[in-house]
């Protein structure tokens, strides 16, 4: 299959690449920069030059391919006026790829977050939240999905909010990059929330098998750890740095407070059962142990 990808070089979308690449399909990647084209040619991919926002490029790009892996998403998250424009960049772009595909039968993967179910783990069956601060996400994934019935072969693959590599990425990487800047590994809460987590290179394998074979209209799980206590999060991240423990304002953490703040444990039962996918690569707390100061 020949897949028209966005976010290629990003922690997930590096992973997606090679893993595409390394089981028989072609790629064709979304480049806004030459130091991106020139990873994505050093990785294997043919290159389309454009930005997200641009429409026009992304149409092109569904249209000369048998797929679509959308991934990419803005990375100025300091306001949350920055991650509504975020936000909205992302649903433009994925209502151009969806609307590109209609009567095709091709297939196209967004990506999303796990929702949050008070008291316990959040399954596939669970809609996405379509109010607060990342509403506007569950929106454009759902219409989306809403496609299934006109033509298209439309999935989503929930992303848990660390998607980690080396100790690096997600949530778990913005802890690490605060307690860098502040000199505290610090947390928000009582430190007892459960945040879910996956390995890159895991994730990327379910969005192959989910661009390969999932039916039209569903949603599946990348996740990895089930839950992993934020305080269990800072402590490996503080031994590592040599840096003090402790609670801190969710207003630390700006728009991410409330959210960093949450229990939101997820599962992958259904996703594992029906797809096979089994992840092998190091958990959280095992691969943080990667971090340097």
């Amino acid at each position: 299959m020949d897949v028209f990808i966005t976010g290629g070089t990003g922690t997930i979308g590096s992973a997606v690449v090679a893993e595409l690449l390394g089981n028989g399909h072609t790629v064709l990647a979304l480049a806004r920069s030459d130091q991106s084209a020139q990873v994505l040619v050093s990785a294997g991919a043919r290159v389309l030059r454009g930005d997200l926002a641009d429409v026009d490029v992304l149409r092109s790009g569904a249209a000369q391919c048998d797929g679509v892996i959308s991934l990419a998403f803005g990375r100025d998250y300091s306001s949350p006026d920055a991650l509504a424009q975020a936000i909205a960049e992302e649903s433009a772009a994925l209502t151009a790829l969806g609307q590109e595909l209609i009567g095709s039968d091709r297939p196209i993967v967004a990506v999303s977050g796990t929702p949050w179910v008070p008291g316990r783990a959040s399954t596939e069956a669970d809609p996405l939240p379509l109010d607060g601060p990342v509403g506007g996400r569950g929106r454009s994934v759902t219409a989306l999905l809403e496609l299934g019935s006109h033509g298209v072969r439309s999935m989503a693959v929930r992303m848990p909010r660390t998607v980690h590599n080396e100790g690096k990425g997600g949530f778990a990487g913005l802890l690490a990059d605060q307690a860098r800047r502040t000199g505290v590994a610090g947390y928000p809460g009582d430190g007892t929330q459960r945040w879910p987590a996956v390995h890159a290179l895991d994730a990327a394998v379910l969005f192959r098998l989910v661009l390969e074979s999932a039916p039209a209209g569903t949603a599946w799980h990348a996740v990895g750890d089930e839950g992993d206590a934020v305080r269990d999060i800072a402590t490996v991240i503080g031994r590592r740095l040599d840096l003090p423990v402790k609670e801190v304002p969710q207003e630390t953490f700006g728009p991410f407070g409330p959210i960093f703040a949450m229990d939101q444990p997820a599962s992958s039962t259904h996703t594992r059962d029906a797809l096979g996918w089994q992840p092998t690569h190091p958990g959280l707390l095992d691969d943080l142990e990667n971090i340097r100061p």
